[in-house]
């Protein structure tokens, strides 16, 4: 039906959110993506733009994540925030959006790719979804992505700062911290979080789904919503290395006015949890998809 270049072009639009494929090796399309793949072969400098246009695109669609998702929890819990105590389902909502608008941004920039999680990343690469060789691009991006974002979301607020006198409140803004503190069901908590994610994500992907292909981003944003409604309550749901240490670090760096301690000893459970339930769930849909 296809010749080779067809056939590759096909298989890479049918699901914006996934990474490319290989054209040639036995892959699945539950992991293709709306980026064009890469020529059979490239010169140095189609290699060297390929990489900085996906490293780009993550970079400005977790920037606009993060920007928006600790956005809106900014308005919620800053003083004299005309949003403030908004509550929980604001919080959930808004940050479905920003994942809405941070995947399309991604896109967008990048011809297609718009993982703008770590988690995500990883776990698809576990099951041989994303070249291992791009995964440091596509993290270097989020993480960048993550600190331009909370640095947005400081300079938006910045009157309300002063104006808040519960350092707890301010590093709310930045990154997450259990309602209980009990560091391995913290993990846990984060652990099945993440792998609903991403099994969801590769649900989505799957040959099964495909009259969702253009929904995808969309329905993504839904799931984070009934994620962050569902399991969010225990650890405020960071689900996303980069959306908790990113920002965790700018609040760190940056002069916020009466801020605390940025909770460093806390600080590996929303990296680790989200990035063992990225793999787990990876490979847990690949067996129940693939």
């Amino acid at each position: 039906m296809f010749d080779d270049a067809e056939q590759d072009t096909a298989i890479s639009t049918s699901c914006p959110f996934h990474s490319r494929l290989r054209f040639g090796t036995p892959r699945r399309p539950i992991v293709a993506t709306g980026s064009a793949p890469r020529p059979k072969e490239e010169t140095g400098a189609e290699t060297k733009g390929v990489v900085v246009q996906m490293f780009l695109g993550e970079v400005v669609g977790t920037a606009v994540l993060i920007l928006l998702g600790d956005g809106v929890v900014a308005g919620v819990l800053l003083n004299r925030s005309k949003a403030q105590n908004a509550g929980w389902v604001v919080i959930t909502f808004g940050w479905g959006f920003a994942v809405l608008a941070g995947v399309f941004s991604a896109v967008a920039v990048s011809g297609g790719l718009g993982h703008i999680n770590p988690a995500v990343t990883l776990g698809l690469a576990s099951i041989d979804a994303v070249d291992w060789a791009d995964v440091p691009t596509l993290i270097a991006g989020q993480f960048v992505g993550a600190f331009i974002g909370a640095v947005l979301v400081w300079l938006a607020y910045m009157p309300h700062w002063p104006e808040t006198e519960d350092p707890g409140l301010k590093l709310a803004v930045f990154s997450t911290g259990p309602a209980i503190r009990n560091i391995p069901m913290n993990l846990v908590t984060e652990v099945i979080g993440t792998a609903m994610l991403v099994i969801g994500v590769v649900a989505l992907g799957a040959e099964a789904n495909a009259s969702l292909a253009g929904l995808t981003g969309l329905a993504v944003a839904l799931l984070v919503v009934g994620i962050g409604m569902s399991l969010g309550g225990p650890t405020g749901y960071a689900i996303n290395p980069a959306r908790d240490l990113g920002p965790r670090i700018a609040h760190f760096v940056l002069p916020i006015a009466g801020k605390g301690d940025s909770d460093w000893s806390y600080s590996w459970v929303p990296v680790a949890g989200p990035i063992i339930g990225g793999v787990v769930g990876a490979l847990a849909a690949d067996a129940m998809f693939g």
